[in-house]
């Protein structure tokens, strides 16, 4: 096999690369201070996945959620979940029109590009399920009949950590269906110092579109030709059945989990400019495409979902497989 970091191939696709670096650009001026999260982020956008967010509050979920979908020139709606929503506020209703004497089916939010479910584990499991044939099938079915959604179609979800008061935990289905869960983190004492003297202002409002909805589904058809070698596939392959074996984990990745890996490290190496994926690709992406996806055992954590439980487990897991050259 030849080694991968040797290669000098870059990756070109139709549309130029520069309008990749403008979004990074102006996603890390509402995010200050956090490159890997805006590059993570514009990672899950080209991967066609959808993004979780979970941290506290007030450290700019929302606004990076704003500001990925608004660089790009398509529709966007905003649900803000609470606990009395019904799942047809999410995906619509069908209502009977007495001037028509027929039935008329009124869309929901969902029918849109960019979703920004604000808070969502504020809903219940009823209502956050909604979502989930939108996410994977990119259709709804409302009284047997199915509706499809447009491309690009992304669902960016906010969450507060499940410990928080009034908050109802992502089932595992729907956790399985976010691409990758990424966290904030409060910022470092030079980036909070420009976030406070920017006052109120939220540099998500007057970000401009970068990329038509066209252009962004043409990116996202160019990164699927993204060269991933067959000894990196094993080496995949190897991590997550390490997760369905290891002693501290009680349930491991899906194989919808292993495909998610793959088109992100496909993604990852496109925002870098690279028509071919390496090793380092797939350990900077396990953790944030894995870590929602395990549950660990009552003998490593009290709470099955802990983040930080998972992610060591799953840094011990890259220790314990041998790396493609």
């Amino acid at each position: 096999m030849k080694a991968m970091s040797q290669r000098e191939t870059t990756f070109s696709p139709p549309v130029s690369l520069a309008k990749l670096s403008e979004i990074e650009g102006a996603l890390g001026e509402a995010i200050r201070g956090k490159p890997e999260v805006v590059r993570l982020s514009l990672t899950c956008l080209l991967a066609r996945g959808h993004l979780l967010i979970e941290d506290v509050p007030g450290v700019g979920k929302t606004t990076l959620a704003q500001a990925l979908a608004r660089s790009v020139d398509s529709s966007f709606h905003r649900i803000q979940f609470t606990s009395d929503m019904l799942p047809s506020d999410v995906v619509g209703v069908t209502i009977y029109n007495a001037h028509t004497e027929a039935f008329e089916f009124k869309r929901g939010p969902v029918f849109t590009h960019f979703l920004l479910a604000d808070e969502i584990n504020r809903a219940t499991p009823k209502t956050q399920s909604a979502l989930l044939e939108a996410m994977n099938e990119l259709q709804v079915t409302i009284d047997g009949r199915s509706h499809s959604l447009e491309q690009p179609f992304m669902v960016v979800a906010t969450q507060n950590p499940v410990e928080h008061h009034g908050t109802y935990p992502l089932p595992e289905s729907q956790l399985d269906r976010f691409l990758m869960r990424i966290r904030i983190g409060y910022p470092e004492a030079g980036a909070e110092r420009e976030i406070v003297r920017r006052g109120g202002a939220s540099s998500a409002e007057s970000m401009r579109s970068v990329l038509s909805g066209d252009d962004l589904v043409t990116l996202q058809d160019a990164v699927a030709r993204v060269t991933v070698d067959d000894a990196l596939v094993d080496y995949m392959l190897a991590v997550v059945e390490r997760t369905r074996t290891h002693e501290s984990l009680a349930m491991g990745v899906s194989p919808r989990g292993a495909q998610a890996l793959y088109r992100a490290t496909q993604a990852l190496a496109a925002v870098e400019g690279r028509d071919y994926a390496t090793p380092d690709d797939v350990k900077r992406l396990a953790l944030p495409v894995f870590a929602h996806r395990v549950v660990v055992n009552s003998r490593v954590a009290l709470a099955p979902r802990s983040t930080e439980a998972a992610e060591r487990v799953l840094t011990e897991i890259l220790t314990l497989v041998d790396v493609p050259l």
